[in-house]
């Protein structure tokens, strides 16, 4: 059981307290393997609040008082947050008021519960944040220079205080202050994939949090460390289980289990969000059928809502998979998606719910080509969704693939709120086995252009509801953390879920902006250590997709979707076997989604279509995706197909054993407990690397009857 924070605290400022500057100004900044920092289990996440290097000094003068107002719970996370992480930080307690200020006070609160923030000239700015946005001034009040953390509403007021904090813990400055920040997008939650019986689907870091046969009587302190961790970076929902849901989560019997962790999370600003089975009103409701069109299943319905809203009474709302992968849903009964998300919208409707219908849905009649399937489907249906139902569409047309164009259904849907789905968890991208970091495959699919309204319609604004105006807005983040001490069973991992949150608040930031916070707040602030680090964390991801899938391929890989099985040709759906995707023989390797073949391109708006559809225009990234070629095709390189591919795949793998090695040249810069767990993880990782090009190359040489070569051996 990781130390509680309270623990970690009252340690970290006592054994600091005594320490001299220098010292702790090392402990942070220039280590030897002699003076290695002491182990961590990486249970503190980001939230670790070591001291940030010589920036310390400074910030000593800046400040020297906590002043926080009312009486909230959300007042007093606030108060708690700032004595932990100034203090940890800080190197000494750092006093508290409730109203008196003194030179150097950080102040955080709201015109209507703090007087102070009422007395400032901040009307106009502060409503323009909303109530999750915030506003950070360096001013001063009665000559003395202050902080000042404000928003309109309590949540936004915390938000602003881990800004501050994360200003701090990553050695920026905090004199001369003018920031305004408010989320882009309204939504931003995480899908768990937990199931009742504690094991999670997609995930690998141990089981799931959530103690159900525990709950409601034991509350682990554990989801009050989740809810901290989820409101530090902005996330503000949450449903805790499998979308391939068991109808029992809401029986009374788990409603109240969940009320319980509502009751944890909410002073954080985290709302309750649960996926719901489609057929509960047979499963568990007493009905003999899930018609949506039946009155009986609507007064179900009805009354859950209202149950669930009586315990819960800022619950979110509903997460839907219907009709896919065998799960239940209204086409069972001959009604269209619409139909079947209207049927809960109208009962969550009075209480301000939502219904997130996953777009995950592939029926064969609909299309040959999967990839087709789900724009075919919801396009169909525009206009037909009640104003509270968002559909959530994964980033690419298929199953968050190492990399995939941009899913067409963005920048296609005018009239139905689209949520993006992401993937923190990597499902196919190592099953944190793997050093992957997702934030630059992110940053691809965000600032990707739809050109639905020209050019400059990027993903990121669409989703944003910049494109054209969407009711709500939201971005959905997979990601099981579990009950590993590190949380994410990667310590690498972790920069995943921080990656998803920030990028949810503000799409506009860069991959690389957002790693260098993560290494600073959770790693080192050492800057060289920090240089190598981001410099492993930017690379990471092509690196994987060398090694595996690189060209637009995609769908190598078996049951388990981590090992390399391009053989793989049997399944009960042809769409679940890898052979379906990469169609090698001896003419060529890949997928025709041109007009000759699927016509996936036409799904896309041009100038987007037109560039798919050429081979000379496409960039190689995709080529595969979009295009059944020789192996003898001439690359940009130079090279054919075949050598493009063998180059590759080498380079993968030889990028791999440099991750490998960067990382051991950090010993003593990392604490030796987290250095040795990545450096054993970073082993695994090159040998498996090494296993994608041997047996991907070995399979498609009996095709393309070609030599398997390295070019990039003396490259």
């Amino acid at each position: 059981m990781p130390m509680t924070r309270r623990t970690f605290v009252a340690t970290s400022v006592a054994g600091l307290a005594g320490a001299s500057a220098a010292n702790m100004a090392g402990l942070a900044w220039g280590q030897t393997a002699a003076q290695a920092p002491p182990d961590e289990d990486g249970s503190r996440l980001w939230l670790r609040y070591a001291p940030p290097g010589p920036a310390v000094e400074g910030y000593r003068g800046v400040v020297r008082q906590i002043v926080v107002q009312g009486g909230s719970d959300t007042a007093g996370v606030i108060r708690e947050e700032l004595v932990d992480g100034l203090g940890g930080m800080l190197g000494r307690e750092v006093p508290v008021s409730d109203g008196d200020v003194a030179e150097g006070a950080v102040i955080v609160g709201t015109p209507e519960n703090s007087s102070i923030v009422a007395g400032l000239d901040l009307g106009l700015e502060l409503s323009g944040q909303g109530t999750e946005g915030f506003v950070i001034r360096s001013t001063r009040i009665d000559g003395r220079p202050v902080t000042v953390v404000a928003s309109v509403g309590e949540i936004g007021a915390l938000y602003g205080a881990y800004h501050f904090l994360r200003l701090m813990a990553t050695a920026r400055p905090i004199t001369g202050l003018a920031v305004a920040e408010r989320p882009l997008v309204e939504i931003r939650m995480l899908n768990h994939w937990d199931n009742l019986d504690g094991s999670i689907e997609r995930g690998y870091a141990g089981r799931s949090l959530w103690q159900w046969e525990e709950l409601p009587d034991v509350v682990s302190p554990r989801y009050r460390e989740y809810a901290r961790a989820n409101a530090s970076v902005g996330i503000n929902g949450a449903s805790v289980n499998n979308v391939n849901a068991d109808a029992r989560i809401l029986t009374p019997e788990y409603l109240r289990k969940v009320a319980a962790l509502a009751d944890v999370w909410r002073p954080y600003g985290v709302r309750m969000y649960l996926s719901v089975n489609f057929a509960a009103p047979v499963a568990v409701g007493g009905l003999e059928t899930a018609d949506p069109l039946d009155d009986g299943v609507a007064g179900y319905w009805t009354d859950k809502a209202a149950e669930i809203y009586s315990l819960i009474p800022d619950f979110g709302g509903f997460l839907v998979k219907a009709n896919s992968e065998g799960q239940p849903g209204p086409k069972d009964y001959g009604r269209t998606h619409a139909e079947g998300a209207n049927v809960m919208a109208r009962a969550l409707a009075p209480h301000g719910g939502r219904v997130i219908w996953r777009a995950f849905i592939y029926d064969p009649e609909v299309d040959p080509d999967r990839a087709n399937r789900p724009y075919i489907e919801f396009m169909r249906l525009e206009g037909d969704f009640e104003p509270n139902v968002l559909v959530q569409i994964k980033n690419g047309a298929i199953d968050f693939q190492p990399r995939e164009p941009f899913h067409p259904l963005f920048g296609g849907l005018r009239e139905t709120p689209a949520m993006a789905e992401l993937q923190p968890t990597q499902e196919y991208l190592g099953q944190a086995r793997h050093l992957v970091y997702l934030g630059t495959m992110w940053e691809e699919f965000l600032t990707s252009d739809t050109h639905a309204e020209g050019p400059g319609s990027t993903v990121g604004r669409y989703v944003a509801g910049d494109v054209w105006p969407m009711r709500v807005t939201g971005m959905a983040g997979v990601t099981n953390p579990g009950l590993d001490a590190n949380w994410c069973g990667h310590h690498f991992s972790q920069s995943n879920w921080y990656a998803f949150a920030r990028l949810a608040w503000n799409h506009e930031q860069t991959a690389e902006a957002v790693a260098d916070e993560w290494i600073r707040q959770t790693l080192t602030h050492e800057p060289e250590t920090v240089d190598v680090i981001r410099g492993m964390m930017m690379r990471s991801r092509e690196i994987f997709v060398n090694y595996t899938m690189p060209c637009g391929l995609h769908h190598l890989i078996g049951g388990d979707h981590y090992a390399p099985m391009p053989q793989n040709a049997r399944s009960s759906r042809p769409s679940w076997t890898a052979t379906y995707y990469h169609q090698a023989a001896a003419d060529g390797v890949g997928f025709d989604r041109t007009g000759t073949g699927s016509n996936h391109v036409a799904q896309y708006h041009a100038p987007v279509r037109d560039m798919f559809s050429s081979v000379e225009a496409c960039p190689e990234t995709y080529l595969l995706w979009f295009h059944r070629l020789g192996w003898d095709h001439e690359m940009e390189s130079g090279r054919t197909l075949w050598e493009e591919l063998c180059a590759r795949y080498h380079q993968g793998a030889r990028d791999a054993a440099g991750l490998e090695e960067t990382w051991a040249s950090l010993e003593g810069r990392i604490d030796a407990r987290r250095h040795r767990e990545v450096a054993e993880r970073l082993d695994e990782q090159v040998r498996h690397a090494g296993e994608w090009r041997d047996q991907i190359l070995g399979y498609f040489q009996q095709f393309s009857g070609m030599d398997i070569v390295d070019p990039t051996r003396d490259a």
